[in-house]
């Protein structure tokens, strides 16, 4: 059995305190929190900066609006650290389906062109490429080996007219993890783009994209950047900002920002040129603490303690779920395919019902594809685990 106290893992940068992580997220007061591949609770330091704004905005209006613009601000740098890239190249947009439309839309294709996508993908990496075919893209999606992702059949369905490769870090229902590097080289390899939907991955693993596989990047802060929702992240490779055209401009997209009296169409010269208008800024203050938070406790490009965490929990979780009769359907036979996504089956049980009755007894989880989906960070522990193992059991001795 796994270790699961919370003194930490060893990494370079030494001991990480996982307990002073979960101090700083008090949904794990009431609940054991298994939902963050779904909607993540945020930590203490989201809610404090959120708060802190919506107490200026009630008393004082936009007197502080200069704060809150330089604190947005700081969520592109600290994300461009996160992922080891130019702050230039980061822009924030509402959520992972615009960042995605941001290319589909903004690409230039032209008929006969094809993106290839590997079968099962979530909906946001599906419909906005199949919105092409009026333009004459076609859309090759790449049958999977069970829940696998297989890098040899997605080099095959590449031709001289593909375009993107589009794929998930990490499989929404089976929590699958392919290695964004060898796919991104491999399309490169054969001519094409590679698009990588981070959601579920950006948050617990390390991500350099320095090393230049990914070309484009798109990832919603509410699951495992323990962000609230309508505040993401969209990464575009500098050398690309002239090949995407923005779907829309306005008085943010332009070099002279502010300066309304000018009127003169000379678009900034880094991803921000995607974020034509006004944004959210309480949820990108939000967005901020959480990303600080991470960054704390170890989410950096070349530290792997947070991955390292979250693997070890899931594998106590996998561990003990057989142990009550559970049925593992996501392939953990590699280390470097595992992510914080579990999906089980509990034999002769309704899943839908299953879950109804495990959030009665403050346990939170998902249902995906029929079948249950428990989703754990780095700061659930084994107390998280034995109140889902017990809520399980009382469940079936109840039926």
């Amino acid at each position: 059995m796994v270790n699961l106290s919370l003194q930490g893992v060893r990494d370079s940068a030494g001991s990480v305190d996982w307990l002073a992580f979960r101090s700083q997220m008090p949904v794990t007061k009431r609940w054991a929190y298994f939902d963050h591949a779904a909607v993540a609770p945020i930590p203490q330091r989201a809610f404090d900066r959120m708060t802190a704004w919506s107490q200026q905005a009630l008393e004082d209006g936009d007197a502080f609006w200069s704060q809150w613009s330089d604190q947005y601000e700081q969520v592109r740098n600290l994300a461009a650290k996160i992922m080891n890239c130019q702050v230039a190249e980061i822009g924030l947009v509402p959520n992972t389906s615009f960042g995605i439309n941001m290319v589909a839309e903004g690409f230039p294709w032209t008929p006969g062109d094809n993106v290839v996508i590997p079968a099962g993908e979530f909906p946001s990496n599906v419909y906005p490429w199949m919105n092409l075919a009026d333009r004459g893209v076609e859309v090759r999606v790449v049958p999977l080996d069970g829940v696998r992702v297989v890098p040899e059949r997605i080099a095959d369905a590449i031709d001289s007219r593909t375009r993107i490769v589009s794929a998930s870090w990490v499989g929404y229902a089976s929590g699958y993890r392919l290695d964004p590097q060898e796919i991104g080289q491999m399309a490169h390899d054969r001519g094409a783009l590679f698009f990588l939907d981070a959601i579920q991955g950006l948050g617990v693993f390390p991500l350099d994209l320095s090393l230049g596989a990914v070309d484009f990047l798109a990832a919603d802060g509410h699951k495992w950047l323990l962000g609230p929702e309508g505040a993401g992240i969209f990464y575009v490779k500098r050398e690309h900002l002239d090949v995407l055209r923005p779907l829309s401009v306005g008085w943010n997209s332009v070099q002279q920002g502010n300066d309304f009296s000018r009127i003169e169409l000379r678009l900034r010269r880094t991803a921000a040129r995607y974020e034509s208008g006004s944004q959210n800024l309480a949820g990108f203050i939000g967005l901020l603490g959480s990303l600080e938070t991470l960054w704390e406790f170890g989410l950096r490009p070349d530290d792997p303690a947070v991955g390292q965490r979250v693997v070890q929990v899931t594998d106590e979780l996998c561990s003990r779920l057989q142990a009550i009769g559970a049925t593992i359907c996501s392939d953990r036979s590699l280390p470097d395919i595992k992510s914080g996504i579990v999906q089980f089956e509990m034999p002769g049980q309704d899943s839908v019902r299953l879950r109804q009755s495990l959030l009665a007894r403050q346990v939170v989880l998902s249902c995906r594809g029929g079948k249950l989906r428990a989703s754990a960070h780095a700061y659930n522990d084994a107390s998280d685990i034995d109140q889902l193992c017990a809520a399980l059991v009382d469940v079936r001795s109840k039926d």
